[in-house]
């Protein structure tokens, strides 16, 4: 061989890293050899981020955070406390340093005597510190006491503020939130003694495998970095979840219409129809066949259909609240012709409900009767107290979504999880993200969690006829909403009706849900709440007892707590309640129905469809 070749060989070799054989046979051995393996795939790794991160659409200053009307606001707010309560702000202030110089001065006391132990701690327990190390481990104990110290300084500080309104209380109240929770020392590898345990037993591994589930994140999300709350290998829709027997009968470019197989040799005489939000995959109502609701449904002998929405891209920017109104109209019109009965029961699942309500509400002012009875599942339709999600309704917020629904024709899946997550921010974000990023961990096969992470884009021009016209500006529970042709308010909705909300929901609030109800026209009302939140509350088969319910009130004038407590508790599922009253309204025993047509099998194409 030529010198030059040589000399080329070598440094082709020298490029492509050191020799493992070699290194582990100069005595470094197989810890070496792991080493050297593990810095060529975080080099690999790091390579793949910065590829990832280039992806990254340019950022939209109007849905990052609150705008500069919030920061103003507040330092007014300061400003207004400094001048009014001057001695009371000092006396916070001296109160925060003076804790924090005790807390010093003690561990420094013990430092110097050599008692290298935590001292006695009653902190409140609080399981993102479940590590006995929090408590056992001088230098950990320290921190977490400091952040504490910190936290309740800075909660203190909000609560002091003297602000204009509820509504700047309610942002202020958040954003403090949303600092504390990001500012936690288990957030930081340095000071996660779990994160620092790991790394240590797995000789470097986890924090290897830790970046893989980052870069991983970042690539699949488009340059963002968005934590997987589930495994999306786990799970495939109609194999694994989603497996009720069923075909598609109609598909049009909003939805497909699934008809499931009966269960059944007899079926009540109305057929059932089934609309779920959009927001998120119809599925939810059938996981697995012991919590499915479909499944339940049919066993309870319906006619069963549901609506699967389409995931709509930039080609659906101009859809609007009449296009799913009239895709309800249209699923409505499939449903009679296929069974040949010219009235149906239908339901509506949180922003479907909504939707439902208002197509009540335009039936009923055009005279039609078609629908039988309704039920609505953890819908609002009044929105005069925005609760939680009071930060994001906000004009800056909805003016930020408003120019990325004019940059990209959506409101994006995305954002709307980003959105949706950060209102329980250590449960969604940073607890998955210490688990995956630090930890190692692979996301868990969870079939909700990967349901919640199979998200859907919002049409543009709904999304903002909702946020504004419904959510912000309340039109529906107020002087009307205007939808083609019509005026439509809640004293339209006149048919039977059934609501069932949450306890603990916190996207739809139980009190929120029970308002608007009580203000609908309809006479013959029935209001359901069941414990447990948003979807465990709902997908609460019967037979385990773990989440029970309220019924049997019927006062609707006095308030939300005169209806409960006029209310009946029982300690199972809701489902059989509300499967009496449906089957009372359902209309005799006929032979059962099977689909006669078939465009393809349930679960259908579009449920397959994922966000980009």
């Amino acid at each position: 061989m030529s010198r030059a070749a040589s000399t080329a060989a070598s440094d082709a070799s020298a490029a492509q890293g050191p020799d493992l054989d070699r290194l582990a046979e100069a005595g470094g051995g197989p810890a070496a050899r792991r080493l050297v393996e593990n810095i060529e795939r975080i080099e690999a790794l790091s390579s793949r981020l910065v590829a990832a991160l280039t992806d990254r659409a340019m950022p939209n200053p109007g849905v990052e955070a609150p705008g500069p009307e919030l920061l103003m606001t507040t330092a007014s707010a300061w400003m207004k406390t400094l001048a009014d309560q001057p001695a009371r702000v000092i006396e916070r202030q001296v109160s925060y340093w003076g804790e924090t110089l005790q807390h010093y001065t003690r561990a420094q006391m013990a430092l110097a005597r050599g008692k290298l132990t935590a001292p006695e701690d009653d902190a409140p327990g609080d399981k993102r510190f479940k590590n006995p190390l929090w408590q056992s481990h001088p230098y950990f104990n320290f921190v977490k006491n400091q952040y504490l110290i910190n936290a309740r300084a800075l909660e203190t500080a909000a609560r002091d503020l003297d602000l204009p309104d509820e509504v700047a209380r309610r942002r202020v109240d958040w954003m403090t939130r949303q600092l504390v929770d990001m500012m936690a020392p288990t957030n930081f590898l340095a000071t996660n003694p779990d994160a620092l345990e790991r790394a240590v037993q797995t000789e470097g591994e986890s924090l290897v495998r830790g970046l893989e589930n980052l870069v991983r994140d970042v690539e699949q999300s488009g340059g963002e970095m968005v934590v997987s709350l589930a495994d999306r290998e786990a799970f495939t829709v109609g194999e694994n979840i989603g497996t009720s027997e069923g075909s598609v009968v109609h598909r049009a470019p909003l939805y497909e219409l699934i008809q499931y197989r009966p269960l059944t040799d007899q079926v009540h005489a109305l057929p059932l129809l089934i609309f779920p939000p959009w927001i998120n995959k119809f599925y939810i109502l059938d996981l697995k066949p012991q919590n499915s609701l479909i499944r339940w449904l049919l066993e309870q002998g319906h006619t069963l259909f549901i609506v699967s929405w389409k995931n709509p891209d930039a080609s659906f920017a101009d859809i609007g609240m009449e296009d799913y109104v009239g895709a309800y109209l249209d699923a409505m019109d499939r449903v009679r012709s296929l069974t040949g009965q010219p009235r149906l029961n239908v339901v509506g699942y949180c922003i479907a409900g909504t939707t439902l309500a208002l197509t009540l509400a335009l039936l009923q002012q055009r005279g039609d009767d078609r629908v039988n009875c309704a039920t609505l599942f953890t819908t609002l339709t009044d929105f005069s107290d925005q609760g939680e999600f009071t930060t994001y309704l906000q004009d800056d917020f909805v003016n930020g979504i408003a120019d990325e629904v004019e940059r990209h024709g959506l409101l994006r899946a995305q954002l709307m999880s980003r959105t949706m997550s950060f209102l329980r921010a250590n449960d969604l974000v940073w607890g998955p993200a210490i688990r995956s990023y630090m930890l190692g961990e692979t996301p868990p096969a969870f079939d909700l969690l990967y349901w919640n992470g199979d998200a859907t884009n919002l049409p543009g021009r709904m999304a903002l006829q909702y946020l504004r016209g419904l959510c912000q500006q309340n039109r529906f529970a107020g002087d009307g909403f205007d939808l083609m042709g019509h005026r439509l308010t809640l004293g339209d909705v006149q048919v039977p009706l059934c609501a069932v909300a949450c306890e603990n929901d916190h996207i739809a609030p139980w009190q929120d849900c029970w308002r608007g109800v009580a203000q609908m026209g309809a006479r013959d009302k029935t209001f359901i709440l069941s414990q447990s939140g948003h979807i465990a509350g709902i997908v609460n088969p019967p037979g385990r007892r773990k989440y029970g319910h309220y019924a049997g009130g019927r006062d609707f004038d006095h308030g939300h707590e005169a209806w409960r407590e006029s209310s009946g508790f029982d300690q199972d599922s809701w489902w059989p309640l509300w499967g009496a009253w449906l089957a009372e309204r359902a209309g005799v025993m006929v032979p059962a129905r099977a689909p006669d047509s078939e465009v393809l099998p349930a679960p259908g194409s579009y449920v397959h469809e994922r966000a980009g």
